[in-house]
């Protein structure tokens, strides 16, 4: 009997102790008329970031459905980055955003809106419909 409520509460304090990716920025894709831009910059600059610095892979998750031109909000974990890459990730980020957003046909382009400041809790998520794992398809292709 105390083998079985020792066992019991071993696995009961690994799940709660498991509980990863609890808090993730938000990046959202606006459409001005004619859909929404490439993910390729963002996606782009996360692959080099997880391999200049070696981190484990991001996790991402996309909310679709948001408009009529195919509006959606990408979801990138953090947790597992310390502070200052975390910083680093993020001050990066900010500067793609920012470099593909001057970059767009401001007639047409639709915008990539990202506030490093906003993190948006598991628990936020829960409440949230439409929303799957992201599969980056720049990186499928290159491998096959």
């Amino acid at each position: 009997m105390k083998n079985l409520i020792l066992t019991f509460s071993i696995i009961c304090s690994t799940f709660v102790f498991a509980q990863k990716n609890q808090n993730y920025v938000e990046v959202s894709y606006a459409s001005i008329c004619c859909g929404t831009p490439s993910t390729n910059p963002v996606m782009g600059y996360i692959s080099d970031f997880q391999k200049k610095n070696k981190t484990k892979t991001f996790e991402i998750l996309r909310q679709s459905g948001l408009g009529r031109e195919g509006e959606f909000n990408l979801y990138i974990s953090t947790d597992h980055l310390s502070k200052s890459k975390k910083n680093s990730f993020l001050k990066g980020l900010q500067s793609a955003i920012s470099s593909q957003n001057t970059r767009r046909n401001q007639n047409s382009d639709g915008i990539v809106n990202f506030e490093k400041s906003k993190i948006v809790t598991k628990a936020d998520l829960a409440k949230i419909e439409n929303l799957i794992i992201y599969k980056n398809n720049l990186k499928l292709n290159k491998e096959k």
